[in-house]
């Protein structure tokens, strides 16, 4: 018999978390439902790889929006891991824990207990932060946290460009002060990518009480407005895993809505339409789907220092067979070690757009690079106010689910992005650069009206791969929560959602970070525990906020 106390569907960044937390003091029994198989390898462990797993079907689930309207049409991917780890096993490894102010948000829209004192202990507790301002950071947790060399100038280049273009410094973005520019933090360590399966899942395995079935969710299995298990297939066979206390699911904003609905809970006419028997009308399953996009912007170098003259064969074997060997040189890091949070415009208090910096003209899959050398900043507002949706495709489990990002639907959007290009521009102007800075690749100097610039961000705009907001947690009472501040599911007994879907609003970063956090505090309401005690430390918000952008 497959049975445990807990069922945990997904051991991406949320439910390894869980099934560490819920098992630690062995009173409890934890079965972890995984689609996905290892992570051991090269292309996942080998941190300047991260592009290939993102494409390889053996890792990714594969799934793709519907044709953007305003984006011409295009199609964009949406990978999700589908090995354990989740997508921290494919993701950039970058580690950024939103700004204080987002999760404040977070408690005025419902989310009751998660406001930014509540929500820092669990960061703290989650760490082992190499660098991180005292006070502020976790030393002892199971995540390691470094920061990059920063050996190339270019990074320091970047960061003096910013200082010189009147914008702040921050030595450490995801302590006191997000606002500013420094560097970059990863999880990476020992020359590894440092995953949620590194840190929580495969200790856990390592106790009596916890094991990991291989197998494909299909629903959640309720009786009498409870659920009692989840149906899986795996080997060919249809099985019932049974929870004696509770089913979790932690499967992506993608595939959580998606699990839900087939198990009857989610928008009644949309199950109805499906064939799928209304367990509990929840109109919000699937709704409130959000995500950051970014633009690359490019430079030449005018010296031949960038990553570009590694990428060919020869370099990367030799690249390759030093980290194999010795976990060090520039295989051992993500190339991502500068790093900016600066505000858009006066009368925004805290940041809102985001800049990823590498030493390098190339996209994030690898693929087409610059024929000359480079340099990059990914850039993009954090608070687009577009939304979208997941829906069922049709009631068969295995059928994709369908995606509409509804990316640049508001035309605050457009107005942003275009922010962001100039304002890139600016810093790439400062004299830091003068020495490295060659000819604009992209967009290119001859492109500098709104409109020439609409048409490259409609072309040229990409997902930075962060959805969330699909099982939006909040009051009890809000038609459109899917959970409530516990995580539960509001109307059945017994299941909980907890990974980004539950998420009201995306916050400013990358969501490795608050998606780990959000296992660690959701396994102590799991368990009846009290939640660590509210921090009393106050961020930093610029004084002049109201005043500049700077």
């Amino acid at each position: 018999m497959l049975e445990a106390d807990f069922v945990i569907i997904g051991s991406g960044s949320a439910g390894s978390a869980m099934a560490y937390r819920l098992s630690e003091d062995g009173k409890h029994s934890v079965i972890v439902i995984e689609f996905g198989g290892s992570d051991v390898g090269p292309l996942i462990q080998m941190p300047s790889a991260l592009s290939i797993p993102l494409n390889m079907s053996l890792y990714d689930w594969g799934f793709a929006s519907e044709p953007e309207p305003h984006l011409g049409g295009r199609v964009l991917a949406t990978p999700r891991g589908k090995v354990i780890g989740g997508s921290s096993s494919i993701n950039g490894m970058v580690y950024v824990r939103g700004h204080a102010r987002d999760f404040d948000h977070w408690a005025e829209q419902g989310a009751a207990g998660w406001g930014f004192a509540d929500v820092l202990p669990y960061f703290k507790r989650m760490e082992d932060s190499d660098g991180g301002e005292d006070g502020w950071r976790g030393k002892s947790g199971p995540l390691h946290v470094q920061r990059g060399s920063r050996r190339n100038p270019l990074y320091g280049a970047f960061v003096e460009a910013g200082r010189q273009a009147g914008f702040e410094l921050t030595d450490d973005y995801n302590g006191s002060k997000q606002e500013g520019f420094g560097p970059m933090e990863q999880t990476i360590s020992g020359g590894r990518r440092w995953s949620a399966a590194s840190a929580y899942l495969k200790p856990a395995l390592r106790r009596k009480n916890v094991s990991l079935v291989k197998g494909f969710a299909r629903r959640v299995i309720i009786e009498n407005q409870r659920a009692i298990g989840v149906e899986i297939e795996a080997h060919k066979q249809i099985q019932v895993v049974k929870a004696r206390r509770e089913v979790i699911v932690a499967a992506s904003s993608i595939n959580s809505p998606k699990i839900l609905m087939l198990s009857g809970i989610g928008p009644a006419e949309h199950l109805r339409e499906n064939g799928i028997a209304v367990v509990a009308d929840r109109p919000g399953v699937g709704r409130n789907l959000q995500d950051h996009m970014e633009l690359y912007i490019q430079q030449e170098s005018t010296r031949p220092i960038t990553l570009n003259s590694v990428l060919n064969p020869f370099s990367k074997a030799l690249i390759g067979a030093q980290w194999l060997f010795f976990k060090s040189g520039l295989g051992a890091t993500n190339h991502f070690e500068a790093a900016a949070f600066v505000r858009s415009r006066a009368g925004v208090d805290y940041p809102d757009i985001q800049y990823h910096f590498i030493p390098a003209a190339v996209r994030y899959d690898g693929k087409a690079a610059a024929k000359s050398h480079g340099f990059q900043a990914h850039v993009g507002p954090m608070r687009s106010k577009s939304r979208g949706s997941v829906t069922l495709r049709s009631p068969d489990p295995k059928a994709k689910p369908v995606i509409h990002f509804n990316y640049m639907s508001h035309p605050d959007d457009w107005a942003e992005f275009r922010h962001c290009i100039r304002l890139t521009r600016e810093i790439f102007g400062q004299s830091a650069f003068d020495a490295y800075r060659g000819q604009e690749i992209s967009p290119g100097s001859h492109v500098q009206s709104d409109d020439d610039l609409d048409v490259f961000i409609r072309d040229h705009a990409e997902s930075a791969y962060h959805p969330c907001g699909t099982c939006k947690m909040g009051r009890a009472d809000d038609a459109m929560s899917v959970v409530d501040p516990e995580c539960r599911v509001i109307g059945i007994e017994g299941l909980r959602v907890a990974d980004s879907s539950i998420f009201p609003r995306v916050t400013n970063g990358n969501l490795n970070a608050p998606s780990i956090m959000t296992g660690e505090k959701a396994s102590d309401h799991i368990l009846g525990r009290t939640p660590l005690a509210p921090s009393n430390q106050e961020p930093w918000i610029n004084p002049r906020w109201q005043a500049s952008d700077r």
